[in-house]
C-alpha cells in the first residue's frame, strides 16, 4: 500500500529539516493548486511537531484577479489560525517578465521573512519535468538538466540566508489537487496556464501529450532530471578536487581574479574544464546564472588553443604560464558610486577603510593606472588592474589594491555579497544558483 500524501510530505520534511525542528517556518502560497495543497499538508504536520507557519502571497500585478486570490489564501490561513501577509510588485517593463518577477518574489519574500530561515515552495515532480524539456531544448549539459534541489540556500543580502525548501518535489500535480478536492480545499487556476506564449505552459501540454501516447511519462523525465543531479553532484566534487591541484599561487592583492595553471589546465577532462570555466565566470562576474554552453565551449577553445575572450562580464587570456580569469572592464568601466560607510561597488567590493567625505569608488581604468608609483612593481597587470576598485578624490587616485606592494593594508575587501561560498573551492561544490 503507497503512503498518504500526509506521510510523504512528513519524511520529505524530516529529511530536509529535521530532526530538530526550527520554531517557525514560511509558506508561499499563491493561491493555485499546488501551493494551497501544500499549506493544507504543512498545516496537518505542525499538529504534530508544534511548528509556527507564516504565510506569504506575492500579488504580483500582472492580473486583476490577483488581488482576490491572495485575499483567499488570508482567509484560508485565517480559518487555519496563521498568520498571513500580501507582498505587491509592481513590473517595470524592463527584461524578461518572468524571470524579474521570480527575482522580485524571492527578493520580496526574503526581506519580509525576519528570522525565519526556512520558506516552503510548492515545486513538484511536474515542474522537474518541464524543466527539464525547457533546458533540453536549449541544448544545456549534466548541470542545467539536474532536478531542482529540495534544500537549497539563497543569500540575497548580507544577512542569513533564506533556505528554500520544496518537500512536494516528488508529489505530481494530480495528487496535490485530488488531497485538496477530498478535503473540500479551495485554489484557483491562473489562466496564464493555458497561454501557449509561455515557454511552461508549451512543455507542460508536451508532458501531457507524451503521457497520452503511452511513449514517456511526467515520472520518467523528474527521474531522468534526478539522476543528472546526482551525477551533478559527483562533478562537482571532482570540480573542486581539481582546483586544489591546479590552482596557481594568487598574491594577496584581493581583487577577485582566477589563476590556473595552464599546463595542468590542459591536462584535465573536458567536462571538468568547462566546470572550472563557467564557475569562474560566475565567480568573478557575481552573475546568477553561468553562461550558455556554446560560447562557453567557444571561449574554451581559445583559451585551449593559447589565445582568449570575453564572456559573462570578465574577460580570460593566457598571461605567463596561467590561464587568467578577471573582470572586464567594459562591465564596470562607467560602474561609480559615493564612498561612503557599506558602500558597494560591483555587487562584490567594500572599503576596508574609513575615508574622508567626497570620494568615489570606480573602476582603476586607464588614467588611474597612469597614476601609478612607477618605482613599484603592481602586483596585477594592466590589462586586469584597470577593472579592480579604485578610490579617487576627482580625477586623483587614492588608493588601488591591485597597485599596493605586498604587504600593504587593503583598500577593499570583497565580499561574498550574493553568493554563499567563502572561497572559489566552495563555490564550486555549492552548485548551481537555479537548482
Amino acid at each position: 500500500m503507497s503512503a498518504s500524501l500526509d506521510q510523504r510530505f512528513a519524511e520529505a520534511m524530516g529529511a530536509a529539516l529535521g530532526p530538530d525542528f526550527p520554531e517557525s517556518i514560511a509558506l508561499a502560497v499563491s493561491g493555485g493548486g499546488d501551493s494551497m495543497a501544500m499549506l493544507t499538508l504543512a498545516h496537518n504536520w505542525t499538529h504534530v511537531w508544534g511548528v509556527r507557519l507564516r504565510v506569504v502571497t506575492v500579488d504580483h500585478g500582472l492580473r486583476p484577479e490577483a488581488a482576490a486570490e491572495a485575499e483567499m489564501v488570508a482567509q484560508t490561513c485565517a480559518e487555519l489560525g496563521w498568520e498571513h501577509q500580501t507582498l505587491r510588485w509592481h513590473w517595470d517593463g524592463l527584461g524578461n517578465l518572468m524571470d524579474s518577477a521570480r527575482r522580485a518574489r524571492l527578493s520580496l519574500i526574503d526581506g519580509w521573512r525576519g528570522e525565519t530561515r526556512d520558506v516552503l515552495l510548492a515545486h513538484t515532480a511536474d515542474d522537474v519535468a518541464e524543466s527539464f524539456l525547457m533546458r533540453l531544448s536549449r541544448g544545456a549539459g549534466v548541470e542545467g538538466l539536474s532536478a531542482m534541489r529540495a534544500l537549497r540556500e539563497v543569500r540575497l543580502g548580507e544577512g542569513a540566508p533564506m533556505r528554500i525548501v520544496r518537500p512536494c518535489l516528488g508529489m505530481r500535480r494530480a495528487e496535490l489537487r485530488h488531497y485538496l478536492r477530498v478535503l473540500q480545499g479551495q485554489w484557483v487556476d491562473d489562466p496564464s496556464n493555458d497561454d501557449d506564449g509561455y515557454e511552461r505552459v508549451r512543455a507542460r501540454k508536451l508532458v501531457a501529450r507524451l503521457e497520452a501516447e503511452d511513449s514517456l511519462t511526467g515520472a520518467d523525465l523528474a527521474a531522468a532530471a534526478n539522476r543528472m543531479a546526482r551525477a551533478s553532484e559527483a562533478l562537482r566534487a571532482r570540480a573542486a578536487q581539481v582546483w586544489g591541484e591546479i590552482a596557481a599561487e594568487v598574491p594577496p592583492q584581493r581583487c577577485g581574479d582566477l589563476l590556473f595553471d595552464q599546463t595542468a589546465f590542459q591536462g584535465i577532462e573536458r567536462d571538468t574544464q568547462l566546470r572550472l570555466l563557467s564557475a569562474a565566470l560566475r565567480y568573478v562576474s557575481g552573475a546568477e546564472y553561468p553562461p550558455r554552453e556554446a560560447p562557453l565551449e567557444a571561449l574554451l577553445e581559445r583559451l585551449l588553443g593559447g589565445g582568449g575572450g570575453t564572456l559573462h562580464g570578465c574577460e580570460a587570456r593566457i598571461e605567463r604560464g596561467r590561464i587568467a580569469v578577471f573582470r572586464e572592464f567594459a562591465a564596470v568601466q562607467n560602474l561609480s558610486v559615493v564612498a561612503e560607510a557599506d558602500a558597494l561597488w560591483d555587487g562584490r567590493w567594500r572599503l576596508a577603510l574609513t575615508v574622508p567625505e567626497g570620494l568615489t569608488l570606480r573602476a582603476l581604468g586607464e588614467d588611474g593606472w597612469a597614476q601609478r608609483d612607477r618605482k613599484a612593481e603592481p602586483q596585477v597587470p594592466f590589462h586586469a588592474a584597470r577593472s579592480a576598485p579604485a578610490l579617487f578624490a576627482g580625477d586623483r587616485l587614492v588608493g588601488c589594491d591591485a597597485l599596493q606592494p605586498e604587504g600593504e593594508s587593503a583598500v577593499f575587501r570583497l565580499c561574498p555579497f550574493g553568493r554563499l561560498a567563502p572561497d572559489f573551492a566552495a563555490f564550486l561544490e555549492s552548485g548551481p544558483a537555479s537548482g
